[in-house]
Parts: structure tokens; sequence; C-alpha cells
């Protein structure tokens, strides 16, 4: 009886299947609550998910052959027209990345004659991602709420493809359209800036990995 006691209270020694558990204890919860969390918790965004990249098997977003060549914009910015300043920093930061994204800026980019609706179409037709910056500007701005809704229209499930980011916005406040995508909440430009890029290449790294995207 005390060697079948001593038998039952012997720790179990450590196997692949108990990491196994384990492992998918500790992450299991951060994905699901992820899955589960409103889309207007601030600092949880896109961009979180895109660090976890690995640099050993990302795709060359670069090569000749990669689908990224398939539009002719990275990213077109959505914005109102008095929040222009942040937005040409923006545009001048990811221009300016080595992977030198492409970016449509309106006043900058669209053609001179054409109609604004045909404009606002084909940014977002000729775009990978879509970044909207969403300050009281864009919420007052219907051109802005117009070029949201063709994203939505473009990408029903975003996939990643549309970047709503806040600035002096509060959280009741996020268009109702969009609370079903994280955000990204702009204190520190810098920090927003980076996880708007990580955002963008990870996208792009996904598309190159998976060649019926490209034809999407």
């Amino acid at each position: 009886a005390g060697w079948f006691r001593r038998l039952l209270h012997k720790p179990k020694p450590t196997s692949m299947e108990s990491l196994k558990s384990s492992h998918s204890a500790s992450s299991s919860p951060s994905s699901s609550s992820s899955a589960k969390s409103s889309s207007s918790s601030p600092g949880t965004s896109l961009a979180t998910s895109s660090i976890s990249l690995s640099p050993v098997s990302a795709p060359d977003i670069s090569a000749s052959d990669s689908p990224r060549w398939d539009k002719s914009y990275d990213v077109c910015i959505c914005h109102s027209e008095g929040d222009m300043e942040l937005v040409e920093e923006l545009v001048s930061y990811l221009e300016g990345q080595p992977e030198s994204f492409r970016c449509f800026l309106q006043l900058r980019d669209a053609v001179a004659g054409s109609a604004v609706v045909t404009e606002l179409c084909d940014a977002v037709q000729n775009s990978h991602c879509w970044v909207m910056l969403i300050t009281p500007g864009f919420l007052q701005d219907p051109w802005c709420r117009y070029q949201m809704h063709q994203a939505l229209a473009e990408a029903p499930m975003a996939n990643g493809r549309t970047i709503p980011v806040l600035k002096d916005v509060d959280r009741k406040d996020y268009p109702r359209e969009l609370r079903n995508i994280y955000y990204i909440y702009m204190v520190l430009k810098e920090k927003s800036f980076r996880q708007i890029r990580d955002t963008v290449m990870r996208y792009l790294q996904e598309l190159c990995q998976s060649p019926t995207k490209g034809m999407e």
C-alpha cells in the first residue's frame, strides 16, 4: 500500500505532449481574446501581429515577379484636407523605407481634370492597402466616408488591407462600419508610423506567399 501511494504522488515526467499542451494553453487565450475583443480597444491593431513574421522565411516583396507590382500603389492614404501636414510626414516616412513603399496621395497623384469620384475609386482599386486616418476632420468629410465605403466594398473582410488609424477621436466615435477591424491608436507619431509600415509589410509578404491572392 505504501509503494502504491508513493507511485500516485510521483511527479509526472516532462513530455512533448505536456509541452504542447502548455504551449497551446499559453497561446490560445491570446488569439481567442483577440478574436472576441472589440475593435475599439486602443493599442490593439493589425500591426501588433506583424512583428511575429520570421525574417528568415519572409519572401522578397521587391522581386520582379512579385504580385506586389500587380497594382500601381502599395498604400492609399485616405485623409481629410485638414490633416495634410501629418499625412505628408507619413508618406515621406513610408516612401523613405528600404522597401520604397508606393503611396497614393490625392493632392499629389490625382490626375488634373479628372472627376473626384473617379480618382477616389481608382486610388482604392489600384492600391494594395488603405490607411484610414480617422480624425475629427475625417468624420466630417463626406469624401473620406465615400472612400472608406469603397475600400470596404473592395475587401469586405478587410484581410489586413484596411488600416484604420485613430487620432484625437474618442472610441465611441469610431466609425460603425469599421467595428470589426482592429485599429492603430496614434499617441506617439513615430510608433504609429512603424505600426503602419509593419502592417503594410505583413500584407505584402502574405500576398507574395500565396499566388492566388495576387489574382484577387
